[in-house]
């Protein structure tokens, strides 16, 4: 796949194809093997040793793991439990799961009990993995949940615990392509929502990790010379986005750092950064904020060519403090659970500083109205992808077991994504926040983002999330919780100075009328604030 020259040119030209039938395992993955000493996986355990993983050699374990579900008669299409820390292991599961055509569920380790015993009956899952360490959650649950057939453990066995390597060392490495339809169900992930339990994001063998592609030729910009790193959780969403189809459908390798049981110190990260030959890097918002704290032009980044951010908007003042740092400026991208790359700031076209970019090739998006009629530009409204008359490669089949809300997120024409935003005459998209999230002050609508971002402006100022609270004058008026930086202690000086400060930022009218001191913020498993917490606290306070 050619790397992105001109936007227009590739808008207009690009096609993906998806055949009858597909196994990515085998005919994307397998492809790269053909060279045996290709690098697939640069690992790096806990106390830093690396060890590295070919394609071939990666291709030869997975092999054996789809052998191992077939021997413990996990027939095609049952749900595969798999929650570990970032062990070398996961990628080899989840690559195995796709050849034996049973469905992968990863999940963060950072699940509670009741999280796993929601996901595990939800789904009807039959086999779970974990390690030592995860297992007494699993174990805690289990009599909740009666189809959990089989239970593997990397590490010690025990306790009608399966060791994951003892099944290994017994599979053959030997099995011929399933020829499985292209529209099989192929991997579920949990939504991770403000709202409401988490839904089944259900991808089928085609159309998400050919969709894939997109991510990792048009943002990632990978080619079989990079090896890239993404920071993330194995249970996030983004590892299947940057950390599995989308580098490995380019042919590039991925850098892994099994940081676990480390608090994340933004230092040893850029160390790392600086110690391998890493050369695409993708880091959430959060991640950016603290590193460009910190002395960025000690560091010499030798081999680094691209840096990429998402999740939530990065702040345009942390692109320029990374940009002056390192030489490198970050970008931006738009996507879902249940899509691969909606929109981007790609290298080819021009930035505007706190805007997402620019639509995906292979997509159009449309801002639509309550009735899913598409909006002209510059009015705000949801983002939504056209559905009809083409279906685009890379969108989720269906809410799982949950038809009520995949109707729901389609009107007309359109999936709509439950996110807010404008596109302006050039077509690009400018964020203003989930549907639920927008503030509604003396008839002026008030996304959170906006004052979020200014209020992190202020050197004071670590994190800040914004919701409405409600107002018997005003509807809502704005109110902020701050996480002040180190140094800092909040006071009724500061609280006048932030506000000051957000009134010179934005507009007046967006200030933030409370600002309550915070030590942290309530978030999703996947880093996202969760500001309906901070609603329904604020609730509860009034009565």
């Amino acid at each position: 796949m050619a790397q992105m020259r001109d936007y227009a040119t590739t808008m207009r030209e690009f096609r993906l194809a998806v055949p009858p039938r597909f196994n990515w395992a085998y005919d994307t993955f397998d492809a790269w093997a053909r060279d045996p000493a290709k690098l697939a996986l640069l690992w790096v355990s806990p106390d830093g040793q690396p060890r590295h993983f070919t394609f071939a050699e990666m291709g030869e374990r997975s092999r054996r793991f789809a052998n191992v579900l077939a021997g413990l008669g996990v027939a095609p299409g049952e749900r595969v439990f798999i929650m570990l820390p970032r062990v070398w292991q996961f990628w080899e599961m989840v690559l195995g799961s796709i050849r034996a055509r049973a469905v992968s569920m990863p999940g963060t380790t950072l699940l509670t009990t009741k999280d796993i015993q929601y996901r595990l009956t939800v789904s009807d899952a039959s086999v779970v993995i974990t390690d030592e360490e995860n297992a007494p959650k699993i174990d805690h649950v289990l009599a909740e949940c009666p189809s959990v057939k089989h239970r593997i453990v990397l590490g010690r066995a025990g306790g009608g615990w399966l060791a994951y390597e003892r099944l290994m060392a017994r599979a053959s490495a030997s099995l011929a392509h399933p020829g499985n339809a292209s529209s099989d169900p192929m991997m579920i992930y949990f939504t991770s929502g403000t709202t409401g339990y988490p839904k089944m994001v259900l991808h089928t063998h085609a159309s998400y990790p050919i969709g894939h592609v997109i991510t990792g030729s048009f943002w990632l910009t990978n080619t079989p010379a990079d090896l890239h790193w993404t920071i993330s959780d194995t249970g996030w969403a983004q590892v299947a986005w940057t950390h599995f189809f989308g580098p490995w459908n380019m042919g590039a390798a991925i850098f892994v750092w099994d940081a676990r049981g480390k608090k994340f110190e933004p230092a040893q990260t850029l160390e790392m950064l600086e110690r391998f030959p890493i050369t695409t890097f993708f880091a959430p918002p959060t991640a950016y904020r603290m590193f460009v704290q910190e002395p960025l032009k000690r560091y010499a980044f030798r081999t680094l060519r691209h840096c990429m951010g998402a999740g939530e908007a990065v702040n345009p003042e942390v692109i320029d403090a990374w940009r002056e740092g390192t030489g490198h400026h970050i970008y931006e991208a738009y996507g879902q659970t249940e899509t691969v790359l909606l929109a981007a700031t790609y290298p080819v076209i021009r930035w505007k500083p706190g805007s997402m970019g620019l639509t995906a090739p292979g997509h159009t998006l449309g801002i639509i109205d309550d009735d899913g009629h598409e909006l002209p530009r510059g009015t705000e409204g949801e983002i939504a992808v056209r559905v009809r008359p083409e279906r685009p490669v890379g969108l989720f089949r269906e809410y799982w077991r949950n038809p009520e809300a995949t109707e729901r997120c389609h009107r007309g024409d359109w999936y709509a994504t439950g996110d807010r935003a404008t596109m302006d005459d050039d077509g690009y998209l400018w964020f203003i926040g989930r549907a639920d999230d927008v503030i509604n002050s003396a008839s002026y609508r008030i996304g959170p983002f906006e004052v979020e971002s200014a209020l992190v402006e202020h050197a004071a100022v670590a994190e800040a999330a914004v919701i409405g609270k409600a107002d018997p004058l005003r509807g809502e008026i704005v109110k902020a919780f701050v996480v002040l930086a180190p140094g800092h202690a909040g006071s009724a000086t500061l609280v006048a100075e932030l506000q000051e400060h957000v009134k010179t930022v934005t507009a007046p009218y967006k200030y933030p009328r409370e600002i309550e001191f915070v030590t942290d913020l309530p978030k999703t498993i996947s880093g996202k604030i969760r500001r309906t917490e901070l609603r329904d606290m604020e609730r509860r306070r009034s009565g």
